[in-house]
């Protein structure tokens, strides 16, 4: 009997599916889409983008080593270099240096030769990074004999370079410090602020002074050398090189005569002078002492020695000329512009004065403890009479002689261009006394207030600023460095006072000069002079602060000269007024050849006055 084999059931049969129905369509239409698209995104980024991914892959490849430029020069009023460029030898490394097999050999020679340990090597380096492009400057102000030994081991030195750079220089030192200011590198925080301007690594910037006030002026624009590196970023070959852009020259307003004059003169261990023309606020001349030579800042590193000179108690780095101080008797200027544009004292007001007054049972004391009898105002401001102008100032009272005190540009900054350095000073007033000393204002601070005394402190410059204002007929000028030609009327504006009031003003401070406290200058040997002096008590056990200020020619005056002793101990008129009357001939002498001499027999008149001379401020 035979076997027949049935034939399996359908649902047991393998059903083959693929390449039916819609799905070969649609793997077609997918794919043409994939190629198509990657054509057009291959179209696009060739065609409407390659230049821009070309650049990218140079920038990869091609990379920039900036060079920094020269700054700027800077003259006088009358085109003398006050501060220029020097081109001392450096060594340089590249970034990655230090880790190369070759540093083993390289770190020691380097160290023997330059003397400076492998380790400060190894952190500037690092600072700086292994993929930056800028050469490291470890290095400056080389010797001869430091670059004849690097010469002679050059075979085991493959990657260390000798440059010229740019270095600043002043070439008459300490004379314009507190002037020129000087540059230094930046310091870490200083590049975290300034990066986003394009100071790099190592850059120099204005630090003080006029080389940072036109610090944009006076750097120029940075050039460089383009370098092909490797995919480590390591330099190849030079492909091309930029120039770099030397800075703007400036010329200031400052004449070197007369600031060396004013630098010789200031003998005092702590003190400043400020000489400014009064028709148009431009400075002549700006000394402060202590002071200090700004070439130290261009040493690749301070000695502890340059540490010490410039970190002392006396704290030279300080512009005096820009500091607040008791103004003493010089403001008597002001407390007889307030009297008489008060209208409660009139040009030919006469004022009994005393050894002594007593108000609100305080007693303020006159400073020859005997008065000097009946004075109008110009004699009154020729013997800087204490007690004629304690009178005046109580009976204007404090908010009109606070008002003036203002309007001269006390308690404010002057728009002189070291904004940073220079202090407003103080004008105290009813606010600020409850506010400090939770205390309201009284006469008798008033009365301190009317010689110049109290919590009043001014600077220098806005004392020179004073002085002008009856030089010039009545304008506050707004001092400043840099020459130009602007007319002086854009410089000042007018304090609206009455001609008779600037009559007086100079009345009196002409007679300062001919019969009061101030005779020391008058002299043949410069221009007839007006002035005032000044002495202000400093604190219990403190010496006092001296002043001196003048203008001159007294009919046409062209230059004012203030100096100021902090804590000399003299007077004012002894202390300050032979540095004033030192500037001023150096001025006349040099402006008017043959016209003003000093004679040997004038040297001896100026010593037999200095002997007998009036002590008082």
């Amino acid at each position: 009997m035979s076997t027949v084999k049935s034939r399996p059931s359908s649902k047991n049969r393998e059903v083959r599916t693929v390449g039916q129905g819609l799905q070969p369509i649609f793997f077609i239409v997918f794919t043409l889409l994939m190629i198509t698209g990657i054509n057009i995104r291959l179209g696009y980024l060739q065609i409407l983008q390659g230049h821009k991914f070309k650049e990218r892959a140079q920038a990869n490849r091609v990379r920039t080593i900036s060079k920094q430029p020269e700054r700027g020069n800077i003259f006088d009023r009358n085109g003398k270099l006050l501060a220029t460029t020097r081109y001392p030898r450096s060594v340089y490394l590249w970034p990655m240096a230090h880790t190369k097999p070759s540093w083993s050999v390289v770190a020691p020679r380097l160290e023997k030769i330059l003397n400076i340990p492998q380790e400060e090597i190894e952190k500037k380096l690092d600072e700086a990074g292994a993929s930056a492009t800028n050469l490291v400057r470890i290095a400056r102000d080389l010797s001869d004999a430091e670059i004849t030994a690097l010469k002679e081991y050059e075979n085991e030195l493959p990657d260390v370079q000798i440059n010229t750079e740019a270095v600043r220089y002043y070439p008459h030192g300490k004379e314009l410090a507190h002037i020129l200011g000087y540059t230094r590198e930046l310091t870490p925080e200083q590049l975290k602020k300034k990066k986003s301007e394009g100071y790099r690594l190592q850059d120099v910037i204005g630090q003080m002074g006029v080389e940072k006030a036109y610090e944009q002026v006076l750097r120029g624009e940075w050039g460089g050398q383009q370098v092909e590196v490797d995919s480590k970023g390591r330099p190849i070959r030079v492909l091309g090189e930029k120039q770099a852009k030397a800075g703007n020259d400036i010329h200031l307003t400052v004449d070197l005569d007369v600031q060396k004059a004013a630098q010789k003169a200031l003998t005092l261990p702590r003190g400043a002078v400020v000489a400014l023309d009064p028709n148009n606020g431009a400075v002549l001349a700006m000394v402060s002492h202590p002071n200090f030579d700004p070439n130290i800042f261009s040493k690749q590193r301070l000695s502890q020695k340059d540490w010490q000179t410039l970190q002392g108690s006396e704290h030279p780095l300080v512009n005096r000329a820009l500091s607040a101080f008791p103004p003493a008797s010089t403001f008597k200027i002001i407390t007889t512009t307030a009297g008489l544009e008060s209208g409660k004292f009139s040009p030919s007001t006469v004022l009994q004065t005393y050894g002594s007054l007593t108000v609100g049972g305080v007693t303020f004391g006159e400073w020859n403890h005997a008065g000097f009898g009946p004075l109008g105002f110009p004699r009154a401001m020729a013997m800087s009479s204490d007690t004629f102008f304690y009178q005046v100032g109580r009976r204007v009272g404090g908010p009109t002689l606070i008002e003036w005190t203002r309007k001269y540009g006390f308690g404010q900054k002057t728009g002189f261009e070291f904004s940073n350095e220079e202090s407003k000073g103080n004008v105290p007033d009813d606010a600020w006394k409850r506010k400090v000393w939770k205390m309201p204002w009284t006469v008798g601070d008033t009365i301190n207030m009317s010689i110049g005394q109290g919590a009043l402190q001014v600077t220098p410059l806005q004392a020179a600023i004073m002085f002008a204002v009856p030089a010039n007929g009545g304008y506050r000028v707004k001092p400043h460095l840099l020459k130009d030609h602007e007319e002086a009327k854009n410089w000042r504006e007018s304090l609206n006072m009455k001609p008779s009031t600037i009559k007086v003003l100079r009345e009196g401070l002409r007679k300062v000069v001919t019969e009061g406290t101030g005779t020391r200058l008058n002299l043949p040997s410069i221009a007839p002079a007006a002035g005032k002096s000044g002495t202000a008590e400093a604190g219990i056990n403190r010496p006092n602060h001296t002043w001196f200020g003048a203008y001159a020619p007294a009919d046409k005056p062209e230059i004012v000269v203030v100096a100021f002793g902090e804590n000399s101990g003299g007077h004012g008129g002894t202390d300050c007024g032979p540095i004033v009357l030192q500037v001023l001939q150096e001025y006349f002498q040099k402006k008017h050849p043959g016209k003003y001499q000093k004679s040997e027999s004038e040297e001896s008149k100026v010593k037999t006055r200095n002997s007998r001379d009036r002590s008082g401020d």
